[in-house]
């Protein structure tokens, strides 16, 4: 039985009643009730050591905002614990199939935003653990996460298996339909809203779409020009990012001058740097910006603590800003356990988060591009680089009820599945997956198993946070 990754055995073969077939014989090797494992705990580190050697490498100010917000939930852990279960994952049965995957593939990582034709989409919307791996890894953080959650808002096992029971069989007749479909129909795929709401006009009541089309106007204003006017004011006649401590912080609260004019001189060559990895075109439109301040951003849950920048543009003039968010990007959680194709590419982090963002989603960001950046300690990492926001919007987990809930999963695995389809062997994935909802069941022991897990490890943060092992700053 497979438990690591490696190369395919054989290349796919070339046809697809081969590829199918291929798929089909997988399963002898790895029975799709195989998927239902979870992997002892004594077979990796405790929890708080692998979060603890994640904050050795980032701002020691800000580790105890990240310790803080994991602590509000089984849930909120389970957002800020992908390197935790990466290295479970990385002893659980795959079929031996990859494709690009989104490395953290949970419930709160989908959401709505703008195409660059100006139509909102949903879609996967966080690549910071991207990386070639077992399709598997992404379906398995799905169903977790929906249990996770169900648990936190009270559902009854019964109702838990439900929701994960949708959402896993919608990923595996996805799949079955994109193994049927031709490439570049594969390729163009998305979920429009349009699309999407006549999907739920079936499935939900009428109080609950309107609560949806709610919260779609709601994200339609959240934009540049909103953000541009809560960030921003006019400080002595000039267009300034205001203070917002811990989480927002312009540069001049944080250096010195001296070391403020070389930080802003490095963002300067950063930018003239990353708009090399933009298309020619979208270049053209981003030098037509300059640049105009800095601050220090917080952002996510187990993200906080890595460096994060907001810078401010101007383009036209001071009415016609451009805000971009400059990320830094680790190595994946998922790179210790799995080995990056040879074709893979990338030269940087920073690539690796935009390479696999654009295999992974439909439609993307115009200004999303990368860069390496030497900060004020004069070490020099790898970033990558987004708008702030473009019509951003994402599900409240928290509030949602069953009914909600399931629906929303389902759409989170037909959005997995397309995603995957793009990158991955879909018609051996689909023969492998097959026809009945054996994967599906398997999936929901996985995920209520792998939930107790979960809860164990909150407790042992919740421990070390009692007995003063880390530091910790609630409410932030």
């Amino acid at each position: 039985m497979r438990t690591t990754l490696g190369d395919e055995a054989a290349a796919p073969p070339r046809t697809p009643a081969a590829r199918l077939a291929a798929g089909r014989a997988s399963r002898a090797e790895v029975p799709l009730d195989a998927h239902a494992q979870v992997p002892a705990i004594r077979a990796r580190a405790d929890a708080v050591d692998v979060l603890a050697a994640q904050a050795a490498t980032r701002v020691p100010e800000l580790v105890p905002i990240r310790y803080g917000r994991m602590l509000v939930s089984p849930f909120t852990f389970f957002r800020g614990a992908a390197a935790v279960m990466a290295a479970d994952l990385a002893r659980t049965p795959v079929s031996g199939w990859t494709c690009q995957i989104c490395g953290d593939a949970h419930l709160s990582n989908f959401g709505l935003f703008a195409s660059p034709e100006r139509r909102m989409v949903f879609d996967v919307n966080d690549f910071d653990e991207t990386h070639p791996g077992p399709w598997e890894w992404d379906v398995k953080r799905l169903a977790a996460s929906l249990v996770v959650a169900a648990r936190d808002n009270g559902f009854r096992r019964k109702v838990r298996s439900g929701v994960v029971l949708a959402a896993v069989g919608r990923y595996r007749e996805a799949m079955q339909r994109f193994a049927g479909q031709r490439e570049v129909d594969v390729w163009y795929a998305r979920a429009d809203l349009e699309e999407v709401n006549e999907l739920l006009k079936e499935q939900l009541s009428k109080t609950r779409r309107k609560r949806f089309a709610e919260a779609q106007a709601k994200a339609r204003t959240r934009d540049t020009m909103q953000a541009f006017r809560k960030m921003t004011a006019l400080v002595d006649g000039h267009r300034r990012i205001v203070a917002d401590p811990p989480l927002l912080v312009p540069i001049q609260d944080l250096l010195p001058e001296a070391g403020r004019a070389e930080l802003e001189r490095h963002m300067r060559d950063l930018l003239a740097g990353y708009a090399g990895t933009l298309s020619p075109d979208r270049r053209h439109l981003f030098r037509s910006f300059h640049f105009v301040d800095l601050a220090r951003k917080v952002v996510g849950v187990g993200s906080v603590g890595t460096r994060c920048w907001v810078v401010l543009l101007s383009g036209r003039d001071e009415d016609d800003p451009l805000l971009l968010q400059v990320k830094e990007a680790p190595p994946s959680v998922l790179a210790a356990h799995v080995r990056a194709r040879p074709d893979a590419g990338w030269r940087s982090e920073g690539e690796r988060v935009v390479s696999g963002q654009r295999l992974m989603q439909a439609a993307g960001d115009i200004f999303l591009g990368w860069q390496s950046f030497a900060g004020f300690d004069g070490r020099t990492r790898d970033f990558y680089v987004r708008q702030l926001r473009d019509w951003k919007g994402s599900a409240i987990v928290e509030t949602m009820d069953p009914e909600g809930m399931r629906v929303y999963g389902a759409l989170c695995g037909w959005t997995l599945a397309r995603a995957h389809a793009r990158t991955g062997d879909r018609i051996a994935i689909a023969g492998y997956l097959g026809d009945d909802d054996a994967f599906d069941r398997a999936l929901v022991e996985f995920a209520e198993t792998y939930a107790d897990r979960n809860e164990h490890d909150y407790e042992r943060l919740v421990a070390a946070a009692r007995s003063g092992r880390i530091p910790v700053r609630e409410g932030v």
